[in-house]
């Protein structure tokens, strides 16, 4: 008896030894955080999540499989593999804040690139969209992947989804800081106004423009060409950041063609302070009442904003006093 169970573990290990034994792992697991990956057209660079392996053993490469519309099940519109014009900076140059004070300088480091707008990063799994986004179809887009290591392959169908849109406001712009103080023309005492209200539109795709307004209660302009609007001190204004081409006033707004995304580019640093990114004014009291302070006596309107643009493009900024009327 004991000769027979002998023999049936020594069989039986030789089975297990013959077996072959296969390398490494690859998890039935993988993932992104989330799996929508969004792509917000025009942006200059959106780059999604790495795919999580859940501890295959690496290296692990991703091919892209059957990327499709999720709506229809047919292949994604060709604008995806299509090479668009991009202008950018070339290999190894960068924007300098004390050197690149002109277009001319600025483009002797760029160039225009043809590019495709979706690049998959086939050792991490990422999306990475570009200025060249603009120019897809909006909508939302399915995928499969083959993930691949020393164990093998493995498919997964519908691993994610790619949702094409526009970006919205927070994309695109961010207040820094927005307040207004009613200045007395003889104490000079600052009392704390109600918050302005600022907006942004944007007009168009076109060009790299900023319409500045600074308007009343009712919408009513102030007038920076008629000394409407004034400058406070030596604090930076809307011309400190304007690092490309001269601001141009009107009857009703401060105009900057920045160029160049983000917008402002840099700080404005004078070489004392650092002031980040705000601007300061004064609307004198000759041209401005403001509520609830006594009549006859005079308050200048004193705004403080900051913010910053990501994206090229036409807008307009408004920003509106709301306890203030123009006179």
């Amino acid at each position: 008896m004991k000769r027979i169970i002998f023999l049936l573990l020594a069989v039986t290990a030789i089975l297990f030894a013959c077996e072959k034994v296969i390398p490494g792992f690859l998890s039935d697991q993988m993932r992104y955080k989330d799996n929508a990956v969004y792509c917000k057209r025009g942006l200059p660079l959106i780059q999604s999540d790495r795919i999580n392996t859940d501890e295959s053993t690496p290296p692990v490469t991703f091919k892209l499989l059957n990327f499709r519309e999720k709506l229809t099940g047919k292949p994604a519109p060709p604008e995806f593999d299509k090479e668009y014009e991009v202008l950018v900076f070339k290999e190894g140059e960068s924007f300098n804040v004390n050197t690149d004070t002109t277009v001319a300088a600025l483009n002797k480091k760029r160039e225009v690139q043809k590019v495709k707008p979706m690049y998959f990063n086939e050792n991490s799994g990422q999306f990475v969209f570009n200025k060249a986004s603009s120019n897809l179809p909006i909508g939302e887009y399915l995928f499969d992947i083959e993930a691949t290591n020393v164990w093998g392959k493995r498919l997964f169908e519908k691993f994610g989804q790619v949702t094409v849109a526009d970006p919205e406001l927070d994309d695109i712009f961010t207040v820094e800081d927005n307040v207004s103080n009613a200045f007395h023309d003889v104490t000079q005492v600052a009392t704390l106004q109600k918050v302005p209200k600022m907006t942004l539109t944007r007009v168009n795709g076109n060009g790299a423009r900023l319409i500045l307004k600074l308007t009343d209660k009712n919408g009513r302009a102030f007038n920076p060409k008629a000394g409407e609007i004034i400058k406070r001190g030596d604090r930076p204004v809307f011309e400190n950041y304007a690092r490309f081409n001269p601001v141009t006033f009107t009857d009703t707004a401060m105009i900057c063609d920045f160029e160049i995304a983000p917008f402002p580019l840099t700080n404005y640093d004078d070489g004392v302070t650092n002031w980040n990114h705000l601007m300061y004014y004064r609307i004198p009291s000759q041209f401005a009442t403001v509520d609830n302070f006594p009549a006859g006596v005079g308050y200048s309107v004193n705004p403080r904003f900051a913010f910053v643009l990501k994206l090229e493009g036409t807008y307009i900024l408004e920003i509106r006093f709301l306890d203030v009327t123009k006179k």
